[in-house]
């Protein structure tokens, strides 16, 4: 029901009259909802303002696949990297996929996170939101193999200097072209088909300043994502590679 003029001046008057106490009480018994939804309001609008404020642009996106790195190697691997193409660490990024697990022999305990890793990779490659990974011998071997990963001579080959120092550090390996496994396992096939293809498609790191006193066990290796969209920067990764060291 709609109040007089009367009737509201005499509620003013009334609220006037109360203690602070007495206001703050009758406040929150006629106004804690809309004062509620108010400060949720608020709160959604802080949380979207401060996340667009500090989202930074990934210049690349890198995995680490079967590989594990301490935080000063992370460091080399995504800050200084940015710091030495001329951005801004604070506005850009190189966005990295940590503690991604893919085999083809993964037991009982391990095959969820395999599969779960492999989902997640599938679905950045698809997507072009993958460009570099670093891998041990497993990863590059099934990244290869599924035909992940781009061919890198012709590459390399725009950048003499890059040419120069990678083309020792260039490693083989086979790519299926074809294979009816699936046919042979479901009766459809009795022979077994598989036709390969040998490219240079990863760089083996060790040898780096970068890399050889980090702790790694074995050769890692650094592949192109075949559909990688971004490819001048990783070639500007490339280059600061090949000078960087782990201090």
């Amino acid at each position: 029901m709609k109040l007089s003029q009367q009737e509201k001046a005499a509620q003013k008057a009334a609220f006037r009259a109360m203690s602070p106490d007495k206001k703050l009480e009758h406040i929150l018994t006629y106004y804690k909802w809309l004062i509620l939804l108010v400060l949720v309001v608020v709160f959604v609008l802080g949380s979207v303002l401060q996340r667009e404020l500090t989202k930074k642009e990934p210049v690349l996106q890198l995995a680490l696949i079967n590989v594990a790195v301490g935080e000063d190697l992370e460091n080399a691997l995504t800050v200084d990297f940015i710091t030495y193409d001329g951005g801004n660490p604070r506005r850009q990024e190189v966005y990295l996929y940590r503690d991604l697990y893919i085999s083809e022999d993964a037991d009982t305990l391990n095959h969820e996170y395999a599969y779960a890793s492999q989902m997640k990779l599938m679905g950045a490659i698809q997507s072009q939101k993958l460009d570099l990974v670093i891998m041990n011998r497993e990863g590059y071997d099934i990244l290869s193999q599924k035909g992940y990963l781009a061919e890198l001579p012709a590459l390399l080959e725009t950048d003499p200097d890059l040419a120069k120092e990678f083309f020792p550090l260039l490693v083989e390996n086979e790519v299926v072209l074809s294979d009816n496994s699936i046919e042979v396992m479901l009766g459809e096939a009795e022979d077994r088909e598989r036709v390969t293809q040998s490219v240079l498609n990863a760089l083996a790191l060790s040898s780096l300043p970068l890399f050889e006193n980090a702790g790694f066990g074995s050769e890692i290796y650094l592949g192109l994502v075949a559909n990688s969209p971004r490819t001048d920067a990783a070639l500007r990764y490339l280059r600061y590679l090949s000078s960087a060291d782990l201090l």
